[in-house]
């Protein structure tokens, strides 16, 4: 996978999106990122997690004991906890993570839904999946259309909306949980406005330059088979105690020549 040429495609538009997170834009956008990020896995204090970005990792907040991190080749291997192997093909085994990240990759990949379905494969059932993507909808996304250079990143990307990626998640049998809206900015300002962010991420307005989805395992409950109660027979009163019926209850026979027997005595 290091040398396939599918590996060196990746790794090249790994490399050239990492001098657009070290602009002042780039660097704005990911603190906010990493801030909506916080929340959800501070908390989280599984086993294993896997963090496959396009930017600077993120997971360091987090208190889960081994976080790995992706890497499309050899060369862009950072640590020894990190996972060199296609996308598409994780080389992990089924639900084994406590917390799976896809920061932006999911835009840059030519079959970004075999890479969702293996993310998907590898969450464990109580872990929890989050995505981040630009935003179609909002100010940049907007921009982009009409853009006549989109080379760069994160340009040249497929920008998919969060509702489409609700539609992806749910084939693969997860349900999102929470989607959040952050970085709200001007399309001259390389800052998000402190002011507008709060107001935007109080808000939740779909209108923030990216988004983060929340997305959990569906939780498939055991059928229930109902057990029915009856009696195939009719069974005799006697056997039950003395049961209500229309007609007046008497003694057996031999219960009144026992108490005949005793009223003698």
């Amino acid at each position: 996978m290091s040398n396939s040429p599918k590996a060196i495609s990746l790794a090249q538009r790994m490399t050239n999106a990492q001098a657009y997170w070290q602009t002042d834009a780039g660097r704005a956008l990911w603190e906010t990122q990493r801030a909506c990020l916080g929340p959800v896995v501070e908390g989280r204090k599984g086993g294993h997690s896997l963090e496959m970005g396009m930017g600077p990792a993120m997971m360091d907040m987090s208190a889960i004991a081994h976080p790995i991190r992706w890497a499309p080749s050899l060369s862009l291997v950072e640590s020894s906890a990190t996972l060199v192997c296609p996308p598409d093909q994780l080389a992990l085994p089924d639900r084994c993570l406590d917390t799976v990240v896809l920061h932006h990759w999911l835009e840059h990949l030519p079959e970004a839904h075999y890479t969702l379905q293996e993310a998907a494969r590898v969450t464990a059932d109580n872990g929890v999946l989050v995505l981040f993507g630009f935003n179609p909808l909002g100010l940049n996304g907007l921009t982009q259309r009409w853009r006549k250079q989109q080379a760069n990143f994160p340009w040249s990307g497929q920008w998919r909306s969060a509702n489409r990626l609700k539609d992806w998640l749910a084939f693969v049998d997860f349900e999102v949980e929470r989607v959040d809206y952050c970085c709200f900015r001007g399309p001259m300002s390389t800052a998000c406005g402190e002011r507008w962010e709060a107001l935007g991420r109080r808000h939740n307005v779909p209108l923030g330059e990216s988004y983060m989805i929340q997305a959990q395992r569906r939780q498939r409950h055991a059928p229930i088979q109902r057990v029915k109660f009856g009696l195939r027979a009719p069974v005799a009163p006697s056997s039950l105690g003395v049961t209500r019926t229309d007609a007046p209850w008497r003694y057996p026979q031999s219960q009144r020549r026992l108490q005949k027997e005793s009223e003698r005595e």
